[in-house]
């Protein structure tokens, strides 16, 4: 199934939800905070005992009341908050106790917890007709692309962070942090992030393993687990790749859980894509299947973006900006030219969301090509016709391709790599081809200056840039609090701007693609003005 995650608005959309606090009728028509309130809502202060001061009991609570049912999209049902995501846990096997995380923070009296009963809408959106750009689905659902089909989830996620009662205590934890797949800008954000937090809990020194190279890495002789102290990762967040090193595939499920239970180790933490992610759900389940309480949680490392449900992401904002550089590159080699072309191939496999986004923000591409879409090579409406008229219009040309646009047309190959991906074809290389070949001499066209760049290693390679800094260090933080919150079989992503737990079967149910009916690709295509690149049949 070709899935997309459809919540197209980015408003805030935190519903926090006392116990005690029953269900509240939905504001009337026009009925908001005034700024004062807001203005006191914001600076309220919470006395050591719990109580708040400032503001009597019923003013707070009526404004808690507000407060939850403004996420309501207007116009649509009524929304059971109950209806949340479900994730797997460990509360019937390991009794709660006191967080320490404000003793380990300084004795900072501003830590703040979050509750199980605080929410995450997975849709921020309602859409007042069908005719409305993204309009495909309605409420919290994802979309089959290729059965045309809308799957409806749950309306809402456990919201991410530190909870006041843990189900592991500190001083008996024992974590393993583990890197999988590709290389992708913040892999060394994350693992430091992941450390630090578990010393912030008060993890022991020493009892915190990096493991080398992937998931065989759990059970290779030749390449054992490391110690990581907040010495070993200082300064990695400056750094590209990863410290811990990492490979495809080894995912041998009995192995790496006779490893955790033999070495004592009940938290595990996996950075990885779709593929990694799958290889920790696997994990989580041989580990229930041995009544061994162990957290596994996920952080989703994807270069693509091609993650369900969340909104994007770590690594994708600086692929996005090393992309931009090399379009950039291909703009002024082809502009400098006469009648030049400048061609470029970035990252997606399955997904186009670094094309789009790259070619988006440069300003300066005429074609992009990604998987979610076809076109035709030759004909009067086909790609090589665009760019010659484009030539013969401004005098050069510049076309942007995702790895896996047109492998339909390409490749016949079934042969897949050890995580399971299929084996492409180097479009890249064949448009080159294909362009040079349209413009030779010996077809009595005008021939074309052709510069061909592929910066994939180089952009998989570099430091994050500042957002992805930022958002790193926000899910890591947020993987180890669900791992003490006693979650497991969960990954960790932001949805419409707020951080929130999700089960992995879902988000790795398959991948996440462009949404070519969407207002991102429609924006493209206006700054393009590309047309259909498809012959009339």
């Amino acid at each position: 199934m070709l899935l997309s995650s459809r919540h197209a608005s980015r408003g805030r959309a935190t519903a926090v939800v006392r116990e005690s606090t029953p269900l509240p009728s939905r504001l009337g028509a026009g009925q908001r905070l005034g700024r004062s309130d807001r203005r006191r809502w914001r600076c309220r202060v919470s006395a050591k005992d719990g109580s708040d001061v400032g503001e009597d009991e019923e003013v707070r609570m009526e404004k808690a009341k507000s407060v939850t049912k403004s996420v309501t999209p207007l116009g649509s049902y009524e929304t059971d908050l109950e209806d949340v995501l479900q994730c797997n846990n460990l509360w019937d096997k390991l009794p709660p106790i006191p967080s320490p995380i404000s003793e380990f923070t300084n004795n900072n009296s501003l830590q703040g917890f979050v509750s199980n009963r605080d929410r995450v809408a997975i849709s921020s959106l309602f859409h007042g007709s069908s005719d409305s750009i993204g309009a495909t689905c309605g409420g919290a659902s994802i979309y089959d692309a290729q059965e045309e089909i809308c799957i409806p989830i749950s309306a809402w996620a456990y919201r991410a962070g530190a909870r006041k009662n843990i189900h592991f205590n500190p001083k008996t934890v024992k974590a393993a942090i583990v890197t999988c797949g590709g290389l992708c800008p913040g892999l060394n954000d994350v693992v430091r992030g992941i450390v630090q937090t578990l010393y912030q809990y008060g993890v022991k020194e020493g009892n915190i393993l990096g493991v080398r190279y992937g998931f065989r890495g759990f059970y290779a002789y030749e390449n054992q687990p490391i110690s990581l102290t907040m010495r070993e990762v200082d300064g990695i967040q400056r750094k590209g790749g990863t410290l811990l090193g990492t490979s495809r595939g080894g995912a041998d499920m009995d192995k790496i859980c006779d490893s955790i239970m033999e070495r004592g180790i009940n938290m595990v933490f996996v950075i990885g894509g779709n593929g990694g992610n799958a290889g920790a759900s696997a994990l989580q389940r041989k580990c229930a299947e041995r009544d061994y309480p162990c957290a596994v949680v996920g952080v989703p490392k994807s270069i693509d973006n091609d993650i369900l449900v969340i909104d994007k992401t770590f690594g994708f904002d600086t692929a996005c900006q090393e992309g931009v550089k090399a379009i950039n590159a291909a703009y002024v080699e082809a502009s400098s030219a006469f009648r030049g072309v400048g061609l470029v191939k970035l990252m997606g496999r399955q997904s186009g969301f670094i094309a789009m986004n790259s070619s988006l923000a440069s300003g300066e591409v005429d074609v992009c090509l990604i998987p979610e879409t076809k076109f035709d090579l030759e004909g009067e409406a086909g790609l090589l016709s665009h760019i010659e008229r484009t030539l013969e219009q401004k005098g050069h040309c510049v076309v942007v391709v995702a790895e896996g646009a047109y492998q339909d047309e390409i490749s016949n190959i079934s042969e897949k790599d050890a995580s399971g991906n299929p084996v492409l074809e180097d479009v890249g290389r064949y448009l080159r081809d294909e362009i040079k070949r349209y413009f030779s001499s010996d077809k009595g066209r005008k021939s074309v200056d052709l510069k061909y760049i592929d910066p994939t290693y180089m952009i998989r390679a570099v430091e994050t840039n500042t957002s992805d800094k930022i958002y790193c260090y926000v899910l890591a933080q947020g993987a180890v609090h669900a791992a003490f919150a006693g979650f497991t079989g969960v990954t960790v992503g932001m949805v419409n701007t707020h951080t929130a737990y999700f089960p992995i079967d879902l988000i790795v149910s398959s991948a996440r693609r462009v949404d070519i009916g969407g207002k991102t690709w429609q924006r493209l295509m206006s700054a393009t003005m590309q047309p259909s690149l498809l012959n009339k049949k």
